[in-house]
């Protein structure tokens, strides 16, 4: 390049794209996985019923007492309590356990041999904006060399070696871009309807069953329980989800019988992971809000003579899994 102004346009915007793709990078591999917290953990005592007593209805009282007060609405694919023997715990919603990791991650999404972390709700706005800057970058690469890549071919280029590094770099961001493309284009849609990869092969389970859209609330509060409230902080490489993991709202209409009614309308909390507190109610007050129109729970609507039979559904049996 001979225009001093295009060298230096180039320059700023190739080292931006290159730091916001190291920063986002070094995100995701450095942010722990987050676990469930204590309360989803059964007690010695709870632990001690479960392994002296036949699997049957005591095992099933015994995770019904635990998990009552949890915010716990997904189910095993025969209709019980999603408990995890290695780590012995009752699982969040959302939550599964890493074979790799060999611990159960919050809202995990897939182990990513790339980063080599479990990407899940810690780190995966990191991850998305990882797959964003790396793609900008490629596809800026690609689109700088383009027309030293056409001299090359046209003989257009002085005969040295640096013009195979030319050709080289442009097929190394082309193809990069390509495959890119289709991994930021997919999780994007994941994004979109408030899925994850796990989630997009194998549809949760609720107390009515299945339902592949069960914590999707529209286009613009699924982005934003992964991308926050404040839109300053969308493209940055901080944290700024909602909630704490452990809880999400749906867009169910019937509650589940065996869960307190949801308080909806609440203020927002803070939004750091590593301060997540667990009061005694089945949503985070930071997602609540997204509940606030027609999605929300109808609670009115709730019988509870419906929910005191619930409690005694002998079809509620423990399966382990991981």
């Amino acid at each position: 390049m001979e225009n001093i102004g295009e060298q230096v346009v180039c320059l700023m915007a190739y080292h931006l794209l290159f730091a916001m793709f190291i920063w986002s990078y070094w995100k995701t591999i450095f942010t722990l996985p987050m676990n469930p917290s204590k309360e989803f953990h059964l007690s010695y005592a709870e632990k001690e019923l479960l392994e002296r007593e036949p699997r049957g209805e005591a095992h099933q009282e015994v995770l019904r007492r635990a998990a009552r007060d949890l915010p716990i609405y997904t189910r095993t694919m025969s209709g019980a309590i999603r408990y995890c023997d290695r780590c012995q715990l009752i699982k969040p919603d959302r939550c599964h356990h890493c074979s790799v990791c060999d611990k159960c991650i919050l809202k995990m999404d897939h182990h990513c041999p790339w980063v080599n972390n479990c990407v899940g709700f810690s780190n995966y706005k990191f991850f998305l904006l990882f797959l964003a800057y790396s793609l900008l970058y490629c596809l800026f690469i690609a689109a700088t060399d383009l027309q030293y890549f056409i001299r090359f071919w046209t003989n257009g280029l002085p005969d040295t070696q640096a013009k195979f590094h030319i050709m080289f770099l442009f097929f190394a961001a082309a193809m990069f871009s390509v495959s890119l493309s289709s991994l930021f284009g997919y999780h994007c849609w994941l994004v979109s309807k408030n899925k994850s990869t796990l989630e997009a092969f194998r549809s949760p389970v609720f107390r009515h069953g299945t339902d592949k859209n069960g914590f999707s609330l529209g286009f613009s509060k699924n982005m934003r329980q992964v991308f926050g409230d404040e839109k300053k902080y969308w493209f940055l490489p901080v944290f700024s989800s909602l909630g704490d993991g452990c809880s999400f709202p749906t867009c169910l209409v019937n509650q589940d019988p065996e869960q307190p009614p949801t308080p909806a309308g609440l203020s927002s909390a803070a939004k750091n992971p590593e301060n997540h507190q667990f009061p005694a109610k089945p949503l985070r007050e930071s997602q609540s809000h997204l509940l606030t129109d027609s999605q929300s729970w109808t609670e009115s609507s709730i019988n509870p003579e419906k929910g005191k039979a619930g409690m005694s559904n002998p079809a509620l049996t423990m399966e382990n899994e991981t």
